[in-house]
Formats: structure tokens, C-alpha cells, sequence
């Protein structure tokens, strides 16, 4: 499963940040032979871009160092958790490209051993059955600058304290009338130790282990032992457990546990322009403010997915931003950074006219169809070049005419010349209009042997604009997303978070024009549209002959320019 610690040694790369120079340390100095880590998602929801953060690094600083990494899956709570959300995580940790050792792993697994582990605190005279009610547990534990208050069945014997757990166990009391409670110090100064709550009665059915249990361990009676029992050496976490750390460690020394763990804390990822907040993400979707935990606009992993952001530029921006112990926010201009450098290198390139207008080529032969030649990418020799067929009508998108405009715009103008990209150069005559005075068709004339040189007459073209053939082309719609906030922190200061929606987050766009290399496009392949941004196909709206294609992201950041202007 591990190399020796002299191997490891010689091929771990440097240490960047402190994650990796506890574990260099570790294995320098003999503390532990190999490196075990885990990423421990609760099923109950799917992931987002702050558990990419975290996959990253325990499964990268795992690998880094000759060990393993488990997934695990925290399911301690079933009211909220089902198998739909397992398999989404299971998809999202393969798709960043990360394998987890052995068979997949379920906190529930160990509800055996962690009930005899219960009651081996109670017969140590370290843990008792409670009976105050939840609002009267809050009364007696008092704040931060006062101690709690002891429960008044603290002090109740051993031999009381198996027979009640036994009853909660069997099913025989109530959801709330009692809980099993850890005996440490309700004076405490982090509240964390004053006596938690370590089994709750929950008479819920359990996805993964069906009617068995009628009482569920926390999350941090539960984690723990949970690391201990799968042999895990370094637990990393994010720093909201760093006042949990103390319990985590009074349960593995108060235990007869097979191995001894030690967590690491590091700061989460906060993106500006984005909520991660599980119970934000589920409220947006169960409010269809979003169409779904995949919805493109959403930070989940999925939804990136589907927008159409690749792993590598997920794995690169983790990479970018660092592990440190300092809270910050990360511009999410960094993160589409990523995915505009990502995909510039590997996207093959594609023409899809978004809003097309007719243009007839009037000097071009009515049966005539040129079969020209472009390249799949300007830098890359091994994606295959792709055939347009040009004929006597194109459509062009309705920004790149006018009938009149000053020097500073380059595109197709009455009497002016433009290039058509990969194509000829043409020279616009007419614009044809209908009775409410729309521009419906531009008569223009191809200005000849002009393909891929400029003209004889050295009149130059006054730019270059995309087209596809209106005889052949794939009839599409397109659907360009956008940050699904406007504002940079959403819910700040205690306002409605939903009140930050951008409401031009999606446009809809019927009707737009492909080339026909297109038509072999699989979804969330990528495809930069020239001079449009990048582009995936729909992997759930692309069905029943419909072609559907997602905005990934434009070729600039429009954000940056709106940010200066205001």
C-alpha cells in the first residue's frame, strides 16, 4: 500500500506549503511508515468547487507521498442523506481524475464498532444517558464567557446508563427524550467538550444500512474513530473543526482504538460571486431558482461539469490559490482564468453564428459548393482540420452588419470589405429590409481569389467576421450562462442571499446556426466558437435530435471592464 519512508523521501517533490512539511516531517522522522489520508463528503448533497479544494489536496499531498487516500462517506445523519448524492461524489472524484484506495467506504459500516465503543465509555464512567430536552441542553451549556451547567443525570450509575442506551437502541424511547452524552467538563472553555451529545434516537430509515439503526453517532463521536479504524494518519480538515480538534482527540486517547490519528486544519475556499453553503445551493435548487444541483450556473462540480470547465483547469486553479491557515477570498476571476487557459490549449476551434443574418453572395454561382479547409487549432497539429462548405448563402451574426458606422468598426458595413474567416473576401452592396423596417438580408458580392490572400486590387479587408453555410449547417440553440450573482458577496451582512441573483445569468438563444464539423460534438466536449467564447454540448438538454450548446465562458473577462466602469 506504501513505499518505505526512504523511498518516499527521495521521491515526494519539495514541500510548498505546511500540509506537506507535517507530512515530510512525519516520515523523516519515523512517526508513521506510510501516508494515509481520506476525503469524507456527507451524502447530502452534491459537491462543489470548495471540495475540489479539498479532493485536491487529500488525494494530490496522498499521492505526493508514495500513500492512499479513502473515500469515505460521512453518513451519520439519514434524514437528509440518499444514494443519488453517493454516486454524484463518486462521479465528481473520478471526473477531477483521482482514485481512492480499496472499496468505497461508509461511516456506517462501522455503527457496530462505534456502538460498542459507546458503550465502553459508559462502562469507563465517561458517558451517560441524558434526558434533558434539546432546549434545555442549550440552557445548561452555557456561552463562551460562562460555564455550563452539569445535567441533573450526570451522575447517573453505569448499570442505569447501559439499560437506558440499550432501550435507545432497541428502539423502546422516543426521538428526543434522551441522548448519550460524552462526561468531560461543562466547564470547559471550548464549549465543544462541555459533555456533546455523541448517539441521538433518529427512528429514520438509513440508505445504506436500511432499518437496522434506530440511534446514529455525531459526526464527531463518529469521525474519529472512524479515521482510527481505517488506519488514516493525517486527517485534514478545514478550519471550522479546529475548535473540534481537543474532542477528536479526547475520543481516540479515551478509546481502545487500533490507530491514533492526528487532524490538520487549513482554510477553506471562499469565492467571491459564489455561495457554497449547502443549505443556500439545496434552497436554490428546491426553489427552481436554478434547474437543478447540475445547473451550469451552480459552483457544484457537476454543474461545472456541464457548463463545460475541464478537471485539469479545476486541479490547476486548487493548485494556484495554495493551502495556508489564513482565511481569504479568492477572486472567481482566478478560477475562469483557468478555464479560458485550459481550454484555449486543448478546445478544437468551430464556427456557430449565434443570431444569424442571411447574406446572398450575389456574383457567386447558384450551384456552386467550395469544400475549404480549416484548422482544428491554430497550435496543434494533432486535432484534424475540419471541411466548410461555402456556397452562394451564409449567415453571419446580426452584430457584424451595419449599414453605416465610423472607423473604429471592423466589421461588414455597406461598401466596405471584410474577410470571412477561413474564406473569401466580400464586399457588402444592399441591405434588404421587411415591412417594419428589420434588416432581414445583405446583398454582398465575393471578391475573388481572395481566399487566404488579400486582394489584387489592394483594397484590404477591414476585418475578419465567422459565418457558416446556410445550405449546410446544424440548427442548435444556445445557451449563454453567466455568474449566477452580480453581487460579490451574496447574503453579506445579512441579507437575503436570492436578492443577489443576477438576473442575466442565462439567455437563451433559438434558432442559432453551427458549422457541420459540429455535428460529431459529444457532450461536455469543449469547443471555442470563434470569436464567441467556448462551448460545450448540453449533456441533459441535447436529446430527441436536439442540439443544445452551453457557454462555458466568453474569450475576455466582460466582469473586469464592468468593475472599472463602475
Amino acid at each position: 500500500m506504501t513505499e518505505t519512508t526512504e523511498n518516499v523521501s527521495v521521491k515526494a517533490e519539495k514541500p510548498s506549503h505546511f500540509i506537506q512539511n507535517i507530512l515530510r516531517k512525519d516520515l523523516d522522522e519515523g512517526n508513521v511508515q506510510g501516508v494515509v489520508t481520506r476525503f469524507p463528503p456527507e451524502p447530502n448533497g452534491y459537491l462543489h468547487i470548495g471540495h475540489a479544494k479539498s479532493i485536491c489536496l487529500n488525494f494530490g499531498v496522498a499521492k505526493q507521498f508514495g500513500g492512499v487516500c479513502n473515500l469515505r462517506f460521512d453518513d451519520t445523519n439519514p434524514e437528509k442523506e440518499s444514494d443519488e448524492y453517493v454516486e454524484s461524489i463518486k462521479r465528481d472524484v473520478s471526473w477531477l481524475g483521482f482514485e481512492w484506495d480499496g472499496d468505497i467506504r461508509f461511516t456506517s459500516d462501522y455503527f457496530d464498532q462505534l456502538h460498542g465503543w459507546a458503550v465502553e465509555l459508559i462502562k469507563a464512567g465517561k458517558a451517560y444517558v441524558c434526558d434533558l430536552s434539546p432546549d434545555q441542553a442549550r440552557e445548561h451549556r452555557g456561552t463562551l464567557t460562562e460555564p455550563g451547567k452539569n445535567s441533573p443525570y450526570r451522575d447517573r450509575s453505569v448499570e442505569e446508563n447501559l439499560a437506558l442506551f440499550e432501550q435507545m437502541r432497541a428502539g423502546e424511547l422516543e426521538e428526543g427524550s434522551c441522548s448519550l452524552r460524552a462526561k468531560i467538563d461543562m466547564a470547559a472553555p471550548n464549549i465543544n467538550l462541555r459533555d456533546p451529545v455523541i448517539y441521538r434516537i433518529k427512528k429514520v430509515r438509513h440508505h445504506h444500512t436500511g432499518d437496522k439503526w434506530c440511534i446514529y453517532p455525531s459526526y464527531d463521536f463518529a469521525h474519529g474513530q472512524s479515521d482510527a479504524i481505517e488506519g488514516v494518519t493525517h486527517s485534514i480538515c478545514t478550519l471550522e473543526f479546529e475548535d473540534h480538534r481537543p474532542l477528536y482527540e479526547w475520543f481516540i486517547a479515551n478509546l481502545s482504538v487500533p490507530a491514533k490519528p492526528k487532524q490538520y486544519e487549513f482554510a477553506r475556499l471562499n469565492l467571491n460571486y459564489t455561495v457554497t453553503s449547502k443549505r443556500k445551493l439545496r434552497q436554490l435548487v428546491d426553489e427552481h431558482h436554478v434547474d437543478g444541483w447540475d445547473d451550469p450556473r451552480m459552483p457544484t462540480i457537476s454543474g461545472m461539469r456541464r457548463r463545460g470547465y475541464t478537471a485539469q483547469s479545476l486541479r490547476n486553479f486548487c493548485e494556484r490559490i495554495g493551502v495556508t491557515r489564513s482565511d481569504s477570498v479568492v477572486d472567481v476571476g482566478m478560477l475562469e482564468y483557468c478555464v479560458r487557459d485550459d481550454l484555449d490549449k486543448r478546445a478544437p476551434r468551430a464556427m456557430c453564428v449565434l443570431r444569424p443574418l442571411k447574406v446572398t453572395l450575389t456574383n457567386y454561382p447558384d450551384d456552386k459548393v467550395e469544400r475549404l479547409i480549416a484548422p482544428g487549432h491554430p497550435n496543434r497539429d494533432d486535432l484534424a482540420e475540419r471541411e466548410l462548405p461555402f456556397a452562394k448563402t451564409v449567415f453571419i451574426d446580426v452584430e457584424d452588419f451595419r449599414e453605416e458606422a465610423n472607423k473604429k468598426y471592423k466589421r461588414l458595413v455597406i461598401g466596405k470589405r471584410v474577410r470571412l474567416r477561413n474564406a473569401y473576401v466580400i464586399e457588402a452592396d444592399e441591405a434588404v429590409k421587411n415591412e417594419a423596417g428589420e434588416i432581414v438580408e445583405v446583398k454582398a458580392r465575393v471578391i475573388a481569389n481572395t481566399i487566404g490572400t488579400d486582394p489584387e486590387d489592394g483594397v484590404k479587408p477591414k476585418g475578419v467576421i465567422h459565418w457558416v453555410s446556410a445550405e449546410e449547417h446544424i440548427d442548435c440553440e444556445v445557451r449563454l450562462y453567466d455568474r449566477l450573482f452580480n453581487e460579490e458577496s451574496p447574503g453579506a451582512g445579512g441579507t437575503d442571499f436570492l436578492a443577489a441573483i443576477n438576473p442575466e445569468s442565462l439567455q437563451v438563444l433559438k434558432g442559432a446556426k453551427a458549422e457541420v464539423s459540429l455535428r460529431d460534438a459529444a457532450p461536455e466536449s469543449a469547443y471555442q466558437f470563434e470569436r464567441e467564447g467556448y462551448f460545450c454540448l448540453d449533456a441533459h438538454y441535447s436529446k430527441d435530435g436536439a442540439v443544445v450548446f452551453n457557454r462555458t465562458i466568453s474569450l475576455r473577462d466582460s466582469w473586469a471592464k464592468i468593475s472599472q466602469q463602475s
